[in-house]
C-alpha cells in the first residue's frame, strides 16, 4: 500500500544515491561530531552524504526547546565539548569542503546561548583554510544582542536564521520563539553589513499564500536577500501532522514573487532546505 505521501505528493518520493554515505557518517562519528543532516531527518540526507557535503550541528545533539515541527531531539544537553570546533574544522579539511555551513540545537541553558562556540569554528575553520566560505545558522539566542554580535563580529560569508513559519502559526508550532524576534536577528545582521543575509519558511502548516508573501515582504524590509522555502515534512507522529503538500508549481510562482520583491538568492521547491546547495550563492 502506497503512503499518504505517496498518494498526495508523489514529488516528494526520490531514489537515495549509492556510495558517499558510509565514508561522510563515518568522518563525523569519528570525530565525535553531529549533523543536521541526520538529526533532524533531512530527506537530502542521502544526496548531500552522497556528494560530500554535511551540515555540522553544534552544541550537542539535544535542544532545550521543543519547537513542535523539528526532529532534533530535545532534552538537558551536555556540557559543551571545547574540542567540537577544532573537529569541525578538522572535518571540513578532510571532506575538502569549498563552502562550510555551521549550526546548532538551541542552548537556553548557556549564558551567551553557545555563540562564541560558533565563533569559534568560524576562526578554526578559516585558520585551516581561508578559502572556505562559511555559513551560519543560528538560534535567536533569546533576543540577546551581545551574543548574536560575538558571531557577527567574525564576519560569517552567509548569515542565517529561520522565520520558519508565518507569524499566525507562531504559538503552534515554534512556542518558545517570537517572530518579531526572529527579524531583528536578521536585521542585526544586515545592519552590521554581513553580504548575505538568508532566511527560510516551510510550507504545510496551514499557512494561506498571502501569508507567506508578508512574510518575503517582512524579511526583505529587513535586510534578508537571500530565501529558501520548502515543504514541512512530519518527523514523527508526535509532531504537527501536514496540513497540505505544495505543488511545485505553487513553490515555482513563489520563487517568481520573491524575485520580484528583490530576493537575489531564491530557492523553493518540495525538498529545499536551509543548507541544500548552500553553496550556489557564491557561484
Amino acid at each position: 500500500m502506497k503512503s499518504e505521501m505517496a498518494e498526495r505528493a508523489p514529488w516528494l518520493i526520490r531514489r537515495i544515491p549509492a556510495g558517499g554515505i558510509e565514508q561522510v557518517q563515518g568522518l563525523i562519528d569519528d570525530l565525535n561530531l553531529h549533523t543536521v543532516c541526520r538529526s533532524a531527518s533531512c530527506p537530502n540526507l542521502g544526496e548531500c552524504f552522497h556528494s560530500g557535503t554535511a551540515t555540522f550541528l553544534i552544541l550537542g545533539g539535544i535542544c532545550t526547546r521543543g519547537c513542535r515541527f523539528c526532529g532534533v531531539p530535545k532534552g538537558d544537553p551536555p556540557p559543551v565539548d571545547e574540542a567540537e570546533a577544532e573537529n569541525v574544522a578538522i572535518a571540513v579539511a578532510r571532506m575538502s569542503l569549498k563552502h562550510a555551513v555551521v549550526t546548532s540545537v538551541t542552548r537556553d541553558d548557556l549564558p551567551d546561548g553557545g555563540a562564541e562556540q560558533f565563533a569559534a569554528c568560524i576562526r578554526n575553520i578559516r585558520a585551516k583554510d581561508a578559502k572556505v566560505t562559511v555559513e551560519v545558522l543560528t538560534p535567536d539566542f533569546a533576543g540577546n544582542r551581545q551574543s548574536l554580535q560575538i558571531v557577527l563580529n567574525e564576519r560569517p560569508d552567509v548569515f542565517n536564521h529561520n522565520v520558519e513559519t508565518v507569524p499566525r502559526l507562531y504559538e503552534q508550532v515554534r512556542p518558545r520563539a517570537n517572530y518579531q524576534q526572529s527579524l531583528n536577528v536578521l536585521r542585526q545582521a544586515a545592519e552590521c553589513g554581513i553580504v548575505w543575509v538568508k532566511s527560510g519558511l516551510m510550507l504545510g502548516l496551514g499557512e494561506t499564500e498571502a501569508e507567506v508573501l508578508d512574510v518575503f515582504a517582512d524579511l526583505r524590509q529587513v535586510g534578508v536577500n537571500s530565501l529558501t522555502v520548502g515543504q514541512y515534512l512530519r518527523p514523527t507522529r508526535e509532531h504537527l501532522p501536514v496540513v497540505d503538500y505544495i505543488h511545485p508549481d505553487r513553490f515555482a510562482f513563489l520563487a517568481e514573487e520573491a524575485k520580484r520583491m528583490g530576493f537575489v538568492h531564491i530557492a523553493s521547491g518540495p525538498l529545499v532546505r536551509s543548507s541544500y546547495h548552500a553553496g550556489e550563492v557564491f557561484r
